[in-house]
């Protein structure tokens, strides 16, 4: 090969194995597999870590993130149990919750459940947006990336996109008494993870969050 050629090439790998890093230092795990440092829990039911996941108990409760509010990151949850059970993703909480109502009301549930209407079912924010597809796979472990970008929201499950949200985007009425209030939520907020109640259980093994670069 020419010498020129291969100091090229060998730049290009070095450049690129260089993006890679950055990207993955760039990234922060929020769940180690071992234990649940950095999360605390409110309301009924429980969390648990087996075999290294996350296990969830009975309910309704919500495990949140106590050391920081985000904004501007991508959320990846990787999730098994949609197709039987229960469970949501919090995102835009406004204040550190007490209980689990406030984020209900206040914040955005992204569903985890596979079985219901399209304004309920895994992607939607919880009774406000209608899916765009379904593409959980049962019985498996599925990938879930919430963008949080300025005032939009964009969910997507397994790369297919769910929903896409702006702040302001006209949504259904309230209906029932345990669906979140209608109104605009803050750019930045904790999130958490919901146990749903009774005998949902949904495994989670990922919770990571990357910064979007502007």
């Amino acid at each position: 090969m020419n010498k020129n050629i291969f100091w090229k090439a060998s730049m290009v790998c070095l450049l690129s194995f260089g993006l890679v890093a950055c990207q993955q230092q760039e990234s922060e795990t929020l769940f180690n597999g071992e234990t649940l440092e950095g999360w605390e829990h409110v309301g009924d039911g429980d969390f648990k870590v087996e075999d290294g996941l996350l296990k969830t108990e009975g309910g309704m409760g919500l495990l949140w993130y106590t050391p920081s509010m985000f904004e501007n990151v991508k959320i990846k949850v990787v999730y098994k149990g949609a197709s039987e059970n229960n469970a949501g993703v919090f995102i835009r909480i406004p204040e550190r919750p007490t209980e689990p109502w406030m984020p209900v009301y206040r914040g955005y549930e992204v569903q985890i459940d596979d079985r219901e209407d399209e304004y309920h079912r895994t992607g939607a924010l919880y009774s406000l947006t209608k899916v765009k597809a379904s593409p959980g796979i049962p019985n498996e472990w599925n990938t879930m990336e919430i963008t949080l970008d300025g005032d939009r929201t964009v969910v997507t499950v397994n790369g297919v996109l769910v929903t896409d949200y702006k702040e302001g985007d006209p949504v259904p009425p309230k209906k029932l008494d345990y669906e979140p209030d209608r109104g605009l939520r803050p750019n930045k907020g904790y999130i958490g993870l919901q146990n749903h109640g009774g005998d949902d259980v949904i495994y989670f093994k990922e919770v990571t969050i990357t910064p979007l670069k502007k």
